[in-house]
């Protein structure tokens, strides 16, 4: 017997309810992150290179939402920043703080992302997977943000090398990333295992 055909339109119109509430909550979602990331960097010790907590937020955006909705959340972050809404560190925005010195890092925080992100995707979120995950992003960002602050540091002023950044950008925040690093771990692994975001 063939099924009344008003069950195939009920069944059409869940399938697009489903999809379209699942939209949503995607969105939400991405906004959300997008919002705890520019929340954390306005916890700011200023220094050189200011000490955050973005990318504690980077962390937890691309292992709780994973690749592609962990990617938009940064994106959508860094282009706030870019049309003037004070949400980077120190309350700074606008173009010229991405081409500035440190802006390196910001688009840094893409690569973290994505790598973190891909491996929540591809392996799960156990703990030692998490933690590897961000060391080789954070790695990624280090590596990133730092050529670019000796080419701009150089374009302006001069007489800036790795070793020199280095010491200036990187080894004075190993200890501290590396507990975000920690504590990324900790919370995602937790929020993963209670409920699936």
């Amino acid at each position: 017997m063939n099924k009344p055909h008003g069950s195939k339109q009920t069944q059409a119109l869940s399938k697009s309810g489903s999809k379209s509430s699942t939209q949503l909550r995607d969105m939400v979602l991405i906004s959300l992150f997008s919002a705890l990331i520019a929340v954390c960097s306005l916890i700011t010790i200023p220094t050189t290179v200011p000490f955050t907590l973005q990318t504690l937020a980077v962390f937890l955006a691309g292992s709780i939402l994973g690749l592609k909705r962990g990617t938009a959340s940064v994106l959508v972050y860094i282009l706030l920043g870019a049309v003037g809404l004070p949400v980077f560190s120190q309350f700074k925005s606008g173009f010229s703080a991405i081409i500035g010195p440190t802006g390196g890092y910001l688009i840094g925080f893409i690569a973290t992302v994505v790598i973190v992100g891909f491996f929540h995707d591809r392996f799960g979120s156990k703990i030692w997977i998490s933690i590897l995950a961000m060391v080789i992003g954070l790695v990624a960002c280090y590596a990133f943000g730092t050529l670019w602050f000796v080419i701009v540091y150089n374009q302006n002023k001069g007489g800036m090398d790795v070793i020199k950044a280095l010491h200036i950008c990187v080894i004075p925040f190993i200890a501290f990333d590396a507990c975000k690093i920690a504590a990324a771990a900790v919370i995602s692994n937790r929020i993963n295992a209670i409920i699936k975001v």
